[in-house]
């Protein structure tokens, strides 16, 4: 019922390449925050082969993504310079607040050996100036990133890239650029043996649940315990701030269980039903 549309973004060049190469450099620089967007995707279609080429069909997003879209694809040199940068990235952190007065135990010295933990990988890290080695294959790189920046710019295998980095941990980092938001964890080379005794933690299974997204009241509930259900049919309705909100299915299955009744007051995140 209304226009999602949050900017358009135009750009020209000689050449369709050129034109789609502008696209992705402004889009890494596109800064939204709050509501969803579709950035990261739009960078991956400029990107894409078929879209550079002009062969395209209504097809396309289906066919190229037919398990959804999980971020553009990195080469093997986009993946080694993101682990540099963030291990540089938390290296000037620990740097920084090593500068805070009065610590009992004096400034902190931090290493420049780290290990880099992504995307179920592991990237041994050398800092160094003007650069980093990755994996023993150096890197000639910089980047102004500092503590407290959210975008900034870096460049590395020859390439200048724009960058948005944020701390999501006490050494956990996500970095996007070229549509795509890596995740990494930093520790000193001294300690990454650790890492392999660390048991982690697997995230809650989900799918199977229908969730109340917001405070409100259980208005209807449009299933009962048994019922199969298809992918799309309405199963509960919230109202929430004078609007009727119909939640619908989102796999096809049958219904264990029902653990609310019409008239509740729900609250966020709170189970309304469950699927076998």
């Amino acid at each position: 019922f209304y226009d999602p549309m949050i900017a358009k973004l135009i750009t020209w060049a000689p050449t369709r390449d050129g034109a789609a190469d502008l696209q992705i450099e402004a889009l890494d620089a596109f800064r939204i925050e709050g509501p969803g967007h579709n950035v990261d995707f739009l960078s991956a279609i400029m990107q894409h082969p078929r879209f550079r080429s002009g062969e395209l069909t209504t097809g396309f997003i289906a066919e190229e993504y037919p398990e959804g879209f999980q971020g553009a694809a990195a080469d093997e040199d986009r993946l080694r310079l993101v682990a540099a940068l963030i291990a540089g990235a938390q290296f000037s952190l620990m740097a920084h607040e090593g500068q805070i007065s009065g610590q009992l135990n004096g400034a902190a010295n931090p290493p420049r050996e780290w290990v880099v933990k992504m995307d179920g990988r592991k990237y041994a890290v050398e800092l160094g100036e003007g650069g980093a080695s990755v994996d023993g294959e150096w890197i000639a790189g910089t980047t102004d990133w500092q503590p407290g920046m959210v975008l900034a710019a870096a460049s590395g295998h020859g390439e200048n890239l724009a960058i948005q980095l944020r701390r999501e941990g006490s050494s956990t980092w996500a970095l996007t650029t070229r549509g795509k938001t890596h995740k990494g964890l930093a520790v000193p080379a001294r300690i990454a043996p650790l890492l392999d005794h660390m048991i982690e933690k697997e995230p809650p299974d989900l799918s199977k649940m229908l969730i109340c997204p917001m405070p409100g009241l259980l208005v209807k509930l449009h299933v009962s315990e048994g019922e199969e259900v298809q992918p799309g049919q309405p199963l509960a309705t919230v109202e929430a701030m004078k609007m009727e909100n119909i939640l619908r299915a989102e796999k096809e299955g049958t219904i264990a269980s029902i653990n609310a009744a019409e008239g509740d007051s729900l609250q966020v995140d709170e189970v309304i039903l469950e699927l076998e």
